[in-house]
């Protein structure tokens, strides 16, 4: 099992959960987060630290969220890795309660 990261964190990027993360498995993309499946040792640590409910368990992942497995593994390997909190988008109170944000994910 891992943990992933989802839709939430689409133009919202908290980074609160990177700060508590022991193996350094956030990656970083141009306005949302993902979990590298391989690297996540499961501990949860990161759920709780999220603002927006954007992190789940694997085995817990709601079906809408079912693509984010492939999603989080893909851009793991090719998005930099993030290590420290950073301030989120100056925008984020437009975001963080917005569902069905898949639209405005970039690559």
């Amino acid at each position: 099992m891992t943990f992933l990261v989802t839709e939430r964190c689409i133009r919202c990027k908290y980074t609160d959960c990177v700060e508590v993360c022991p193996v350094d498995c956030f990656y970083e993309g141009p306005n949302m987060l993902v979990i590298h499946p391989e690297e996540c040792i499961d501990c949860g640590l990161c759920v709780p630290e999220c603002p927006v409910e954007a992190i789940y368990a694997e085995d817990d992942l709601p079906e809408k969220y079912k693509n984010f497995l492939a999603l989080n593994k893909k851009l793991a390997k090719k998005w930099p890795n993030i290590t420290r909190r950073k301030a989120p988008p100056v925008d984020v109170e437009l975001w963080k309660d917005k569902e069905d944000k898949l639209q405005h994910f970039e690559e």
